[in-house]
């Protein structure tokens, strides 16, 4: 520092961070700014998906600090732009996440173009061979720095492990998000594609989800961090490399709906809540074949796991009731508008109409649980759902030839009815034609919104049938199934929609089910 007490300027560098991600990239470099700030530090933040030029312009200008991606770091590299011969400090930060990326090559070039005296700063989640191979190689009388202890897990995580039917992951997530009503959820998937499927899914379920991939551009990342922040949006699905760097104080649930590869990945995807002094909990969808291996996982990284039952609908509903009642029965400041409605209601309908009523529209803004296999009894030996004693049955000329499915068949029913979702009931697929029931209290409404909105070339018909079809005609299917096999394409006629995904006019393929092998997709930054 100078006399007053300022970093003079510098042509080049004197310290360089590297991170996986441009959202790692971006709060390291928010972080630096706050702190430095009032030394009069100049920053330079490089990151792939901004504009290349403008970082040009900001290194020409002379950055004390600079942070970054590899590979953009590396391109302007070798373009000239970032001169790196004055380094004094370089930090990797998500080390072992580099390497795992395939940055190896980027990392390697960034270090052999520093000073050998200059210092370096490695950090990783995990310690494998190549971050040890990497540390000797580019470290000298390196200390080593451990924080991990012998007890292994987080102690304000709850670890909790969840065994389905393979078929019932996505239903199984469907109902967790239900039981907890987490402030924010986080959900782990492997893959873009899977990330892409299932925000799809709960989306038109009603959630409100945002998705986090290599396949969002930055502009897009920083629009659903926003809407999770500002409580837009209670529900992230996002990979692991997607996910880093992100942090959210209201994190409260963690859901794994896909296993992860090792304990270390287990336990940083967990890492996201329970932080502050504040509880989480995490959960893992485990698939039945694969119990032991995640019994083994969580033993050998000494993990106490609660295994737990999949929450059922009558679960969930039990849980909204308690929660209802709470909220109903909390102190609050009542205006005088409020109790003039309150008396207008009063003079026309009893206490207890009021208060059904009141219970009805809470409860139709909420997403629908899920009937998952394992919770699954005899149709014939379970009574109706609430609100479907007196049900009315129709039927649509789509079935099983036709590539029918759920997942499809009910956006368009509540489009054409001008219902919502919790009003269609249990739907039975048979080979040429869809049964499915409403409440009796909306039949005729439900018909001549039908009638009403058919185009004279719809194929689609839809009619009042003569009773419930027969026990053994299907499998009842409840809500975006995942019972059957996935339609490869939608019947004509079932909707117009520009995509493939749920509630885009056709069907998408069941959450569990794996696309053909996909090509190695390139580095990001």
């Amino acid at each position: 520092l100078d006399g007053d007490g300022h970093l003079p300027a510098s042509p080049t560098p004197l310290a360089l961070i590297v991170a996986p991600t441009r959202e790692l990239a971006l709060q390291v470099s928010r972080e630096l700014t706050w702190l430095y700030d009032k030394y009069g530090a100049r920053m330079a933040t490089c990151v792939g998906g901004m504009d290349a030029s403008k970082e040009r312009r900001a290194l020409s200008r002379g950055a004390h600090i600079v942070v970054g991606t590899p590979g953009r770091l590396r391109d302007h590299l070798e373009r000239g732009a970032l001169d790196l011969s004055a380094l004094r400090t370089i930090v990797l930060d998500e080390a072992d996440e580099m390497l795992d990326m395939g940055f190896r090559e980027d990392l390697e070039e960034i270090l052999d173009a520093t000073p050998s005296g200059r210092r370096t700063l490695l950090f990783s989640a995990t310690m494998p061979k190549p971050i040890a191979t990497l540390a000797r190689r580019y470290q000298r009388d390196a200390l080593r720095i451990s924080t991990v202890g012998e007890d292994r897990g987080h102690g304000d995580i709850s670890y909790q492990a969840m065994a389905v039917a393979p078929a019932d992951t996505e239903n199984a997530v469907v109902n967790l998000l239900r039981l907890h009503e987490a402030e924010t959820a986080m959900l782990f998937c492997a893959t873009r594609d899977n990330v892409r499927r299932l925000h799809a899914s709960l989306v038109e379920r009603g959630f409100a989800a945002v998705a986090l991939s290599g396949e969002h551009s930055q502009n897009e990342r920083n629009q659903a961090l926003q809407a999770l922040r500002d409580r837009r949006a209670r529900v992230c699905v996002a990979t692991d490399v997607a996910a880093r760097g992100i942090d959210l104080p209201t994190l409260s649930l963690v859901v794994h709906v896909e296993i992860p590869r090792d304990a270390e990945t287990l336990q940083h995807r967990s890492g996201r809540t329970g932080r502050a002094g504040k509880k989480g909990t995490a959960v893992l969808i485990v698939p039945y074949p694969r119990r032991r291996r995640v019994e083994s996982m969580l033993r050998g990284a000494k993990i106490p796991a609660e295994w737990i039952a999949a929450p059922s609908a009558e679960d969930i509903r039990k849980a909204d009731s308690e929660r209802l009642l709470t909220a109903l029965l909390a102190p609050v400041e009542i205006s005088d508008e409020d109790r003039t409605l309150a008396e207008r209601l009063l003079a026309e309908r009893s206490p207890e109409d009021i208060a059904a009523a009141l219970v009805n529209v809470h409860r139709s803004r909420l997403p629908q649980p899920e009937e998952l296999l394992g919770n699954d009894a005899p149709r014939e030996n379970r009574g109706p759902r609430p609100g479907f004693e007196d049900s009315v049955w129709f039927k649509v000329n789509i079935g099983r030839n036709q590539n029918a499915d759920p997942r499809w068949i009910l956006p368009l029913l509540c489009r054409r009815g001008h219902v919502g979702r919790g009003e269609i009931g249990a739907i039975r697929i048979d080979t040429r034609e869809t049964h499915f029931e409403v409440p009796g209290a909306i039949a005729d409404r439900f018909l001549d919104a039908v009638q009403r909105t058919a185009g004279g070339d719809d194929e689609v018909e839809i009619e009042r049938s003569n009773g419930a079809p027969p026990p053994n005609t299907s499998r009842p299917r409840h809500r975006d199934g995942g019972r059957s096999n996935a339609p490869r394409k939608p019947f004509k006629g079932a909707g117009k929609g520009p995509g493939k995904g749920p509630g885009t006019g056709g069907p998408s393929k069941p959450f569990h089910r794996k696309g053909p092998p996909r090509k190695k997709p390139g580095r990001e930054g």
